[in-house]
């Protein structure tokens, strides 16, 4: 491969001439470079200089003028400079040393080699010379191009060592196996086990971040099986690992539901990069090991999973450092409808049913059928089907439905305010109980969903209560 042409853009160029202004030797490093031999395009570039690299980002700013902002972070001595649509980070070659109870180092200045020993992992410590003498040179004291030959994910150093200074790395190994579809070097992956409990000092966040990188990759199971064997699933994600495991009595056995859901999350990986759908189906039968119960006539059943694991959202997100906002309120709504679309195409579909499942869902309902889809995951293949036949035909009936009646995302056509105005009521149950009486006439289609049929059912209703109209509409 020859390097020097990838290097051939004017933004190197121009890197290297403020370089050799400052003295200071620079090299690009890390993920873009390994990139270049995977042939994936990279927008972060990042430069080691063997001195001062906020000096030089701020020499490289001055050369390309315009709008061209240093941001400087001193606490980490590195800066940024975005350049078109690249994002490049300058940071001075250091050496690193670690207390047990962090995974801040102790950072004094270094050489190219210090720097390259730190790296987590050797495919991230290669290094191309942007210096006069030998441009375009590849540095891999590590021998980390053959690692990308042979897909395989190691230490520079002892991995013992690289990983109880900084435990997160272990997630990286497993985030990197699963996006790039690497194996983790036995040696290196044992080394994970052993200081499995150390991830215990890194923040929810960090973790997080790596765990959505897992999520979003691919075959997004891979991780999710490293994370298991590795012991570190356990301690990050405990409900989820509740899942595992198929029992039988009397003959009456159920399935396996983590793997279950690992295969729903493959199955999904293909028609969304929607991080809160893949996230939806990781967690959609989430609240199965609280609801599990056996009975001698029915065997296992799980009744109202949906709605414990509803439940169980929140809380899980608020542990995992992940939003708590509408992203959370999604996932929420799809874990609870999960099971609507599977009843529906199980049993003649009626217009008051997709009605109902319009109204709920809402705008999500296109994502709510995607996940109920990847949730067949029978090795029955006619059983698989019949369901997605019935399926097609719950989504033409969806589709009549809500051209017909504008369901989704409706509200009622007589408002709380009308009710109250109508019959002289204050705020109160009474109000509730005619609004859910007019909601569900409609949604039953018993009743046209307009505002003056709606507006004659409500004063029937009140009546019926044994309220008088005061102030009735003409």
């Amino acid at each position: 491969m020859n390097l020097k042409a990838q290097l051939n853009l004017s933004l190197f160029k121009k890197i290297a001439v403020s370089a050799a202004e400052l003295n200071m030797p620079v090299y690009v490093v890390g993920g873009f470079v390994r990139d270049i031999f995977l042939k994936r395009e990279s927008k972060d570039i990042d430069f080691v200089v063997v001195g001062d690299g906020v000096k030089l980002a701020q020499k490289f700013a001055a050369r390309i003028r315009g709008q061209h902002q240093v941001n400087i972070f001193k606490n980490f001595g590195t800066a940024m400079v975005h350049y078109k649509d690249l994002q490049l980070e300058f940071v001075g070659a250091r050496k690193e040393s670690y207390r047990p109870d962090s995974r801040k180092p102790q950072v004094t200045g270094g050489t190219l080699e210090d720097d390259q020993k730190r790296r987590d992992f050797t495919i991230n410590a290669l290094a191309i010379s942007l210096n006069a003498d030998n441009y375009g040179e590849l540095v891999d004291p590590f021998e980390g191009v053959m690692d990308i030959e042979n897909k395989v994910l190691r230490t520079p150093l002892d991995p013992d060592i690289t990983f109880s200074d900084d435990p997160l790395r272990m997630m990286r190994a497993i985030r990197f196996s699963s996006q790039l579809g690497f194996s983790v070097l036995p040696e290196t992956f044992q080394a994970i086990h052993r200081n499995r409990e150390r991830i215990k000092i890194v923040s929810g966040e960090r973790i997080s971040e790596e765990l959505n990188k897992i999520i979003l990759s691919d075959v997004p199971s891979n991780g999710f099986k490293l994370l298991d064997e590795s012991g570190l699933l356990e301690l990050i994600f405990p409900q989820f690992l509740a899942l595992k495991g198929a029992e039988s009595r009397e003959g009456k056995g159920h399935k396996d539901n983590f793997y279950h859901t690992l295969e729903v999350l493959d199955r999904i990986a293909p028609n969304t990069s929607d991080l809160w759908l893949r996230w939806a189906a990781i967690l959609h039968d989430i609240g199965k090991p609280a609801t599990k119960r056996y009975h001698p006539e029915l065997g296992w059943t799980f009744h109202g999973h949906e709605a414990k694991g509803a439940r169980m959202v929140a809380q899980i997100f608020r542990q995992m450092r992940l939003p708590l906002n509408e992203k959370m309120k999604f996932v929420q709504k799809m874990v609870a409808l999960h099971l609507r679309p599977i009843v529906l195409s199980e049993e003649e579909v009626t217009d008051s049913a997709i009605r109902r499942l319009l109204f709920e869902a809402g705008d999500d309902i296109d994502d709510l059928m995607t996940l109920c889809e990847a949730d067949i995951t029978s090795k029955n293949r006619e059983k698989v089907k019949r369901y997605m036949s019935n399926f097609t035909k719950v989504r033409q009936k969806l589709k009549e439905i809500e051209e017909k009646d504008r369901i989704r995302n409706w509200q009622p056509p007589v408002s709380g305010e009308i009710i109250m105005q109508t019959f002289g009521l204050a705020p109160g149950k009474k109000v509730g109980q005619i609004k859910m009486a007019i909601r569900e006439a409609i949604l039953d289609g018993e009743l046209e969903n307009n505002f003056e049929k709606a507006y004659r059912f409500m004063i029937a209703e009140g009546i019926r209560m044994g309220l008088t109209p005061e102030n009735e509409l003409s």
